[in-house]
């Protein structure tokens, strides 16, 4: 190939010790016009499927009785002739290959569509339950006590509740330490490890609920985190208190807290409208409840009125 022999029309090699001939070669002999490759100690494997190829279709070079060439290579082919190895079955492996490896992407792609455009939330949750799991085998470890006393999950929209209502009473009046996103999250770390780091370093965790925060991405993570440490502990750390009246049928799209309502008895501030003296001491109790086990127990005493 690096002799330059372009002008070469005659080429006879019969009686050497020719095995494996690469097809590419003859790409720089582009005058040859007769070639004697007999009594050589061909192979009939894969490795000559490009000669074989070439040998039968080109129009332009004679390959001299070329239907007598005899294969010696391998064992189980030898005395075959050289013409008759089905070439075939060689691209048909690779094109099979090649055919199973693109449908399995193909396939591999749709599917991982599918899955992240319908089953999104259900992908984020499985990734929060890991890093939860992460975070309490960790925890337990250490052995930490917790730093607050409650973790406060809430929609941004009702920051203002947050801060003339709930604060006053419950570290003004009461003393209790609350761990809130937009004052206690560490700058610089990523959200999701504060909300972990929150969840599981508070004693407890208050979810205010209204319809801002049924809609908001971050508080949905937010109380299913908290849904899988009570699942996890067994203990009573979760306090349901809606601040605004939510008709059954608008939380039919929401699983998770629908099934945490069959199970818990929650607080209500609109129905505490009269009395909210009685409302902060039934809150008070909930957060002086202690880290005892729960077996099939509410939170708070029935009914769901404060």
């Amino acid at each position: 190939m690096q002799a330059n022999l372009s002008a070469l029309r005659y080429l006879k090699l019969a009686h050497n010790e020719i095995i494996v001939i690469d097809d590419v070669v003859f790409s720089s002999l582009p005058s040859l016009t007769f070639l004697d490759l007999s009594n050589n100690p061909f192979t009939c494997d894969c490795s000559n499927a490009g000669f074989i190829q070439w040998a039968k279709n080109n129009k332009q070079t004679q390959v001299v009785n070329t239907h007598q060439y005899v294969c010696s290579f391998p064992a189980d082919k030898r005395g075959t002739l050289l013409l008759d190895f089905y070439i075939e079955s060689c691209w048909d492996d690779v094109s099979f290959i090649f055919f199973i490896s693109s449908t399995c992407l193909v396939l591999l792609t749709l599917l991982t569509c599918l899955v992240g455009h319908f089953k999104r939330e259900h992908l984020v949750y499985t990734f929060q339950l890991f890093l939860a799991f992460l975070y309490d085998t960790r925890r337990r470890k250490k052995i930490d006590p917790h730093q607050f006393d409650a973790f406060v999950s809430y929609s941004t929209h009702d920051e203002e509740w947050i801060y003339k209502e709930m604060l006053p009473v419950l570290e003004g009046e009461q003393g209790w330490r609350l761990c809130l996103h937009h004052r206690d999250f560490q700058p610089g770390k990523p959200i999701i490890e504060n909300i972990t780091d929150a969840i599981y370093g508070s004693r407890k965790t208050i979810c205010v609920i209204s319809r801002h925060y049924l809609q908001s991405e971050w508080c949905s993570n937010e109380i299913q985190m908290a849904s899988f440490r009570l699942f996890d502990e067994q203990k009573d750390v979760l306090i349901l208190l809606f601040l605004e009246e939510i008709p059954p049928h608008h939380l039919s799209p929401y699983y998770r807290m629908r099934k945490l309502l069959k199970k818990r008895t929650y607080l209500s501030w609109p129905k505490a409208a009269q009395h909210p003296g009685v409302f902060w001491q039934n809150v008070q109790r909930a957060l002086q409840t202690g880290d005892a086990l729960i077996e099939n127990t509410d939170l708070l005493p029935r009914p769901t009125v404060c």
